[in-house]
């Protein structure tokens, strides 16, 4: 049972990030036996994950051999909010035949001299393949946006673009899944913290992060309005509760998976020709 986390996480048409709870745990044992230790809670909810990518990995396997749908999961959050951990999580046990990962960092110069589409459509997946995007084409409607680089009509313009762009995706076969991690400002400011203090973790420190953290609210605002400008049933957004490292994976394995189980995936039907073969 995956509990239906699209119905339960799917965004809705006047989103309100403020009014999400960061903290939910709707999914976590401890929600539905609140007798549970958290240490015992968390226990139960790894062994549930694990259990889920058990399933994904033999819904992937059928993907990759079915070679007919695509599959892009989309990740998008605050600086902290475990974009990186969520596919550690998901997919380090998973086969690499099928699966790819696209991370999008400030553009380079030949990309910026190209539409700011253009490095995003040479990742998009292939027949038989997940691609994974850690960040995507929509921090082109977000951090430019937040920083002034474009103004309110070029915007539109974009959230326009976008919607063309993802109904060709899907309109070509490919599934698409768009998940905003939603974390606190609280607790960015703790995991921004636990970086700093502790040295193996300071490399992941980026002095920008702090700058770009006093923009908190407009980067809410930006959010809300890009996930209601391009939330669409063939390009659906989820905003997945992601103060909890542990329910943000059981959620987000739940999305996948619910979304593989929809697809009506098998392994190709046998070769007649190879029935004759015999191997000496």
């Amino acid at each position: 049972m995956t509990h239906n986390a699209r119905q339960r996480f799917g965004a809705s048409a006047k989103l309100k990030l403020h009014e999400k709870d960061a903290d939910d745990a709707a999914f976590s044992s401890r929600s539905a036996n609140p007798e549970l230790s958290k240490s015992k809670a968390k226990a139960l909810d790894l062994k549930r994950i694990a259990a889920l990518i058990d399933r994904i990995r033999a819904l992937q396997d059928k993907l990759y051999a079915q070679h007919k749908q695509k599959v892009l999961l989309i990740l998008q959050g605050m600086d902290t909010s475990g974009k990186d951990g969520t596919i550690r999580a998901m997919f380090n046990g998973i086969s690499p035949m099928g699966i790819r990962t696209a991370a999008f960092k400030a553009p380079t110069d030949n990309e910026l001299a190209h539409d700011y589409l253009w490095r995003v459509h040479q990742q998009v997946p292939v027949k038989g393949e997940i691609a994974i995007f850690n960040r995507s084409h929509y921090e082109d409607v977000l951090i430019t946006k937040v920083q002034g680089m474009i103004d309110g009509d070029e915007c539109q313009r974009r959230y326009a673009q976008i919607r063309d762009f993802e109904r060709m995706l899907a309109e070509t076969g490919t599934v698409i899944v768009k998940v905003f991690l939603h974390i606190s400002k609280e607790e960015q400011r703790e995991r921004l913290q636990e970086r700093l203090d502790d040295p193996d973790k300071q490399w992941k420190f980026n002095p920008a992060d702090v700058e770009q953290r006093k923009k908190w609210n407009a980067y809410q605002r930006a959010y809300e309005q890009a996930i209601r400008e391009t939330n669409a049933p063939h390009a659906p957004w989820y905003v997945v509760p992601a103060n909890s490292k542990t329910h943000r994976n059981l959620v987000v394995a739940s999305l996948l998976l619910e979304t593989l189980e929809g697809m009506d995936l098998a392994y190709p039907e046998p070769h007649p020709d190879l029935s004759s073969f015999t191997v000496e």
